[in-house]
């Protein structure tokens, strides 16, 4: 691409087609972007083939049952989510010349978030600008810190396995997980427990507790107490490993907290040991990179001057 070319490119560009690769590319082919956009499978075809007709490279690799991105449409695609966030923020500043805070603040979380602090903080901010709207959409946490990454939500909550030095992280809570069984379980009506009892016992997983996962700590309590080797259920959502430790497909970790109704109610029971349990850390994380509305600015420079305010042994839930 020589440089007058080069200066041309933006003026003659088709910018939909950048938002029809993205797509192509999120959705992992052709056929599902259609069905996405309510398109034809040929106009995607077309559209694909235009984009590499005018950026001169080749950005997917179809073949029957192959579909790559190559190195050049990674970098399209990392460029296309980006002015994608910046687009999709233009009707909240556009509409920050009103009198009253309005403005929408969307949140990408991970399952079973439970913190008094945040629904606290949330009410208080939502009862102070009723303008504000807000959406909330659960992913796992890696897709969370990739959202953020890509500007494609205000703010994320979730776990992380490394800090990324791209982001701005404030840890919104800490939680402590213990081991539980359900009702089915045979040590369930125990009158005694030990750690002993629990070796070899099937296991319920996490997709986190993997090695570097932000929940690891969870597998090395599992290998210290000699369970299974093997997982026999996994799942990235909380209410998901309830269900099967409630169904006695195998034991699983929760966080005390929010386990702590279950337990009340007779559902499921705790299980050794009961000290020295994995504590996880929450984050609240934002992308310093992302022009915030003035609800988003607000929002954030909110909830850091109550995280602030508050300490972080009174953030760290047990029961």
């Amino acid at each position: 691409m020589n440089i007058s070319h080069r200066n041309r490119f933006p003026w003659n560009l088709d910018w939909n087609l950048l938002r029809t690769f993205m797509v192509v590319v999120e959705q992992r082919g052709i056929s599902k972007a259609a069905t996405f956009l309510g398109l034809k499978q040929p106009t995607i075809s077309s559209a694909l083939k235009r984009l590499e007709q005018a950026t001169g490279k080749t950005l997917i690799i179809r073949k029957p049952n192959e579909f790559t991105v190559t190195r050049a449409g990674q970098v399209l695609y990392t460029e296309c989510a980006t002015i994608f966030g910046s687009v999709s923020q233009l009707p909240t500043i556009l509409d920050e010349n009103k009198a009253e805070l309005r403005g929408h603040l969307s949140v990408a979380i991970t399952s079973s978030v439970v913190s008094e602090h945040f629904d606290d903080f949330l009410n208080r901010f939502s009862t102070t600008h009723p303008g504000v709207t807000y959406s909330f959409s659960v992913h796992e946490s890696d897709e969370v810190e990739r959202m953020i990454s890509l500007n494609r939500s205000s703010f994320g909550i979730c776990l992380l396995s490394r800090v990324p030095k791209s982001l701005k992280t404030t840890v919104l809570y800490n939680e402590y997980f213990g081991l539980y069984c359900g009702a089915r379980h045979r040590l369930f009506d125990a009158e005694h427990i030990t750690e002993e009892d629990l070796e070899g016992e099937p296991f319920v997983a996490f997709q986190t507790e993997a090695a570097g996962g932000p929940l690891e700590t969870i597998s090395i309590l599992r290998s210290r107490l000699n369970l299974s080797r093997n997982w026999r259920g996994v799942s990235s959502s909380l209410n998901e490993i309830r269900r099967l430790i409630m169904a006695n497909v195998g034991i699983g970790a929760l966080p005390l907290h929010v386990a702590e109704q279950d337990v009340a109610a007779g559902r499921i029971r705790q299980l050794p040991p009961y000290e020295d349990l994995p504590l996880v850390s929450i984050y609240l994380i934002s992308n310093p990179a992302r022009r915030y509305s003035e609800a988003e600015a607000s929002f954030l420079a909110m909830i850091e001057a109550e995280m602030a305010s508050i300490g972080i042994s009174e953030r760290t839930y047990r029961t």
